[in-house]
């Protein structure tokens, strides 16, 4: 089975649309969505329909999923996610505000191998960002591969006695996945990374061969900022997509 992830969506029709494109080159069988398909970006509507069209194996919500669909009030968002989430409430239809707050919590099992998660499997919004947080998550992880998104930074965190590597035959973005120790993965955001790499992130798991892409796409980053303005969102919202922050 080879999965296509994507999380962080963010409402960037343009970065979606180039993943989208990219994926269907190299092929998949079946999608996972790690959720955040809302927010910052000036396309919710198409994203959320594009997203919805795959018909995704597994979908979590995330945080901005949660407080754009009116779940959560925005406590912890800054000034201009809460300009963007009183933006997108205005922008969804009611049909897509209804299935924004439909979208399940996390964690979920895939498979008994492999869960899904939005921020840990411990707490859907708690952030991984260091070795600390990457032991509880393992430690609370329901399956040996645990795919988590919310801080739009790729990340892999394995042991050291089975640790991920490249091998002779594998593309320049692939590696083999651990054989049989546990795998923590962030294949990082479709829609407004943060690892100073503006090209738009997404990955390709297979399970049967072993592997994992780890893909970059390049994308119209000029059309998602021109769309950022032209909706009357935060300027800081657009400059941030090229420099990838």
């Amino acid at each position: 089975m080879r999965y296509l992830i994507l999380s962080d969506l963010h409402a960037n029709l343009q970065a979606t649309d180039a993943v989208l494109a990219d994926a269907a080159t190299l092929g998949y069988d079946q999608v996972l969505v790690l959720g955040d398909l809302v927010g910052y970006g000036a396309d919710p509507v198409a994203v959320m329909d594009r997203t919805f069209a795959l018909e995704p194996a597994a979908i979590v919500r995330g945080n901005h999923d949660k407080v754009c669909a009116g779940l959560e009030p925005p406590l912890y968002f800054n000034d201009a996610a809460r300009a963007s989430v009183e933006w997108t409430r205005k922008a969804l239809s009611p049909a897509h505000l209804t299935r924004l707050a439909a979208l399940p919590k996390g964690p979920t099992l895939v498979t008994p191998a492999l869960q899904i998660c939005h921020g840990a499997p411990f707490d859907e919004d708690h952030y991984i960002f260091d070795g600390r947080d990457a032991v509880r998550a393992v430690d609370a992880a329901k399956g040996r591969i645990c795919l988590f998104g919310h801080t739009h930074v790729p990340a892999i965190y394995t042991t050291v006695g089975d640790p991920m590597h490249k091998e002779p035959g594998l593309a320049d973005d692939e590696l083999r996945v651990p054989a049989e120790g546990p795998l923590l993965l962030n294949v990082g955001s479709v829609g407004q990374p943060r690892d100073g790499d503006p090209r738009a992130a997404y990955g390709l798991l297979d399970l049967e061969a072993g592997t994992i892409r780890m893909r970059r796409v390049e994308y119209d980053i000029a059309a998602a900022q021109q769309r950022i303005i032209e909706a009357g969102l935060p300027e800081g919202l657009a400059t941030r997509l090229s420099r990838g922050q």
